[in-house]
């Protein structure tokens, strides 16, 4: 009896972890895709930094801003969807804000290194820049592939609109079956 009264009141969770584990929202194929993604946009920002002397410093900088954000918002993505910590947040939608993002930097690291392509002074660190830049988006263009492969258009499931917290969407509310009120009252 005694025993019982003074056991432990809570149990630890065994599913909470804050290792890199593949969770719900990445799948263990994703999770190498974005591992990927992380390690060739350092390595186009790391390359672009060394590169000393520009012609038009507009096609560097602008390749710049892509690499540095594309590393540090994916290894935070990378992160939040690989532990518990995306929990923290109100987010609900995190499928359709993985699937955003990860289609717009596509886009954008597609448009700034051709940009860096077409407008260097033509140095070894330029061009392995701009391979590595190459390399990224086409790890993206991967990553939107797979995400669209198994999961579909985050914004549609079976030709309806799913509600921002991924839960289908109600038309309309049921009629009431009582009036709580009379009318003059």
């Amino acid at each position: 009896m005694a025993s019982e009264v003074y056991s432990p009141t809570t149990a630890p969770n065994p599913t909470t972890s804050w290792c890199l584990i593949p969770s719900e929202h990445l799948d263990q194929a994703r999770f190498v895709v974005k591992l990927t993604q992380v390690l060739f946009s350092s390595v186009a920002f790391l390359l672009e930094e060394v590169v000393s002397s520009c012609s038009s410093c507009f096609a560097l900088y602008l390749f710049e801003f892509v690499t540095c954000t594309a590393f540090l918002f994916t290894l935070l993505l990378l992160i939040l969807l690989s532990t518990s910590l995306h929990t923290t947040f109100g987010i609900t939608c995190w499928p359709s804000l993985d699937f955003c993002y990860t289609t717009a930097v596509a886009v954008l690291f597609f448009v700034s290194s051709i940009i860096f392509a077409s407008d260097n002074n033509g140095s070894t660190l330029e061009k392995s820049a701009v391979a590595f830049g190459f390399l990224a988006t086409l790890a993206f263009v991967v990553d939107v592939v797979i995400f669209y492969k198994r999961r579909g258009f985050p914004f549609l499931s079976g030709g309806k609109a799913e509600s921002s917290n991924g839960g289908p969407v109600t038309a309309e509310a049921p009629a009431e079956k009582e009036r709580l009120n009379a009318d003059g009252e």
